[in-house]
């Protein structure tokens, strides 16, 4: 017979849990956000920062990061989408805003009313440009992406002066960047990347020699940032290290980097089952001794992911519980037999540090086969973010 389990006499530890409308938040620590923004800066040498606050600053909220990382010294702000650049705007966020993802012709009336700068490498795109800002008796600057090698967005570096010459021409339109993105500067091996190097260092000879001089020139991310000097032009693109994560394929021993996300909710339910039970979906999980199951308010609508049943954990009262059976939509199980004095309504840390136990994005990720941007990019808006 299942029945509900309260430990006799304990106390809930829910003291360091912040209020919101829901049992679970995403706890976004701004200290550490400045601390990384420090090293970005020490590591870029004087040069300017475009800070990466795509995909809600990477799960972390667009709107209070930007914020944050503008009242640091971040010169840009680079959005994928114009969707993206339009919510900073309507926050009241006026610094220059690049959209590095692709555009439409149709787009250009937006991009122009909203003070955007485009990233281009076509010239339908960049006539409607024209037509939109000469229309609004303005001038739109934009940067050119030149493709070197990531073979995703651009324009041939052997292409590209021609084409840069080409806009020139274009009325209201002013070339204020140029740009080229890495395909894997986060390898150990970087012979791939200096020949990317190679192509751009080319590209802006062949354009010098044509006259031509763009002020701003940008390839390094945050990888390149950490353990590829040579790409630090005049403008560099941190993006994983603002949010404490280094995404090299070795990690840098020169970069202190602190994770600025942590994710947490409490124990919705406890009960004791005796063993041969089975837990959720599927029963893939059975218990094997009379145990103590905690049900969580989070899943994988959460972000949660559901490649973390019978595989990811948790810490509770300091202790790491494994996640028991298949990760729901919106609840998932943790085995807390071994944990002492277990309450309900206790605090639970999915990604973060309580006691001496840390879990961090990199750990989620290898469990489940992915990277640590995707799991703090799918960490889903039915999580209130909350700013410490």
């Amino acid at each position: 017979m299942r029945a509900p389990y309260t430990e006799p006499g304990a106390a809930s530890s829910t003291a360091s849990f912040p209020v919101s409308d829901r049992p679970a938040a995403a706890v976004i620590d701004l200290n550490a956000l400045s601390h990384n923004f420090k090293e970005v800066t020490r590591s870029a040498e004087g040069r300017k920062i475009l800070a990466v606050v795509k995909a809600q600053a990477y799960g972390h909220g667009a709107r209070e990061v930007s914020r944050c990382l503008l009242g640091l010294g971040a010169d840009m702000l680079g959005v994928a989408l114009v969707e993206e650049g339009r919510d900073l705007r309507e926050a009241g966020i006026n610094a220059p805003i690049l959209v590095m993802g692709p555009l439409f012709p149709e787009q250009a009336g937006a991009i122009v009313s909203l003070g955007l700068t485009p990233v281009v490498f076509t010239m339908p795109v960049a006539r409607a440009l024209s037509l939109a800002a000469k229309e609004r008796g303005t001038t739109v600057g934009l940067h050119v992406k030149i493709d070197t090698g990531m073979g995703r967005l651009g324009i041939d570096p052997g292409d590209a002066p021609a084409f840069i010459t080409e806009l020139k021409k274009l009325d209201n339109i002013a070339v204020d960047g140029l740009m080229t993105h890495f395909a894997d500067v986060d390898l150990r091996d970087k012979q791939f990347a200096s020949k990317q190097m190679d192509r751009f260092e080319a590209f802006l000879k062949a354009l010098k020699a044509r006259g031509i001089d763009v002020p701003v020139r940008h390839a390094a991310n945050s990888a390149a940032l950490l353990d590829f000097r040579r790409a630090l032009f005049t403008m560099v693109r941190p993006g994983l290290m603002l949010y404490g994560y280094d995404p090299l394929e070795e990690r840098s021993r020169g970069a202190d980097l602190r994770p600025v996300l942590s994710l947490m909710t409490r124990i919705a339910f406890l009960k004791k089952i005796p063993a041969g039970v089975p837990i959720s979906y599927g029963r893939t999980f059975v218990t094997k001794r009379e145990s103590i199951v905690a049900t969580l308010p989070l899943g994988y609508a959460d972000g949660y992911s559901r490649g973390l049943s019978n595989k990811g954990e948790a810490i509770v009262r300091g202790m790491r519980a494994p996640v028991i059976g298949r990760v729901c939509m919106d609840m998932c199980m943790l085995d807390v037999t071994d944990i002492a004095g277990v309450h309900e309504g206790d605090e639970v840390v999915l990604i973060g540090r309580q006691g001496g136990e840390q879990i961090t994005a990199d750990e989620i990720a290898a469990r489940t086969g992915t990277i640590a941007y995707e799991v703090l990019c799918g960490i889903s808006s039915r999580i209130p973010r909350i700013y410490q």
